[in-house]
């Protein structure tokens, strides 16, 4: 299918008008909406975070390809079946109270909606007690990722992780921490089920979590 392959190379390359038409051209050539999102989409991005990791692509080429994936997302839209944009899950993501940097942030939550999880995305500065009611309004979310960017946020986590550890809801969710200060050791300590170093990996991981 090389309408698929060519939506594939154009979300890997960044392209974002390019992968509209790309899309345009393989539902045209027949091929179904899911294959594009899995074949052509999904597929390229976990290249691309293959390719961040081994540091052949950075930050800025990761963002194009991310922003590249949601716009050919919304051409699919109306072609997807119900559900399939969330068929990973539904993932609440946000940064701690007292700690205003999302770039990161933004990031992730482009990667998971990439890697086939509805967002609810929080913003900056997000209090435990949001974090709790967001879930408990979304009985559905699978998901919830905390990042933590300054050193003096940390315990900000900890309070957000502890306080998500003893709600009713904690059965049903995975707990991911991440942020410039934060390590897998912390992430243990403070109780959280996983730790990515970055975005790219992120996604897979969450993937696999939500499996488990």
């Amino acid at each position: 299918m090389s309408g698929i392959r060519e939506v594939y190379e154009m979300v890997l390359k960044g392209r974002t008008k390019a992968v509209e038409l790309a899309v345009q051209e393989a539902l045209a050539e027949g091929c179904a909406a899911e294959e594009i999102l899995n074949d052509g989409m999904i597929k390229a991005m976990d290249e691309v975070g293959v390719q961040f990791r081994a540091g052949e692509i950075f930050v800025p080429e990761m963002l194009m390809s991310a922003r590249a994936m949601k716009k050919g997302v919304e051409v699919l839209k109306p072609r997807l079946l119900t559900g399939t944009p969330g068929s990973a899950g539904k993932a609440v993501i946000g940064t701690v109270s007292g700690d205003l940097h999302d770039i990161g942030k933004n990031l992730v939550a482009m990667m998971l909606e990439s890697a086939g999880f509805e967002v609810i995305d929080l913003g900056v500065d997000v209090s435990r007690e949001k974090f709790a009611k967001t879930i408990q309004k979304n009985p559905d979310v699978n998901l919830v990722c905390c990042s933590a960017l300054l050193t003096s946020t940390l315990q900000a986590l900890r309070d957000t992780v502890s306080y998500l550890n003893k709600a009713a809801f904690r059965k049903n969710i995975k707990i991911m921490v991440g942020g410039a200060p934060v390590t897998q050791a912390l992430a243990e300590e403070i109780g959280a089920d996983a730790y990515t170093e970055d975005a790219a990996e992120c996604a897979q991981r969450a993937r696999e979590l939500v499996k488990s």
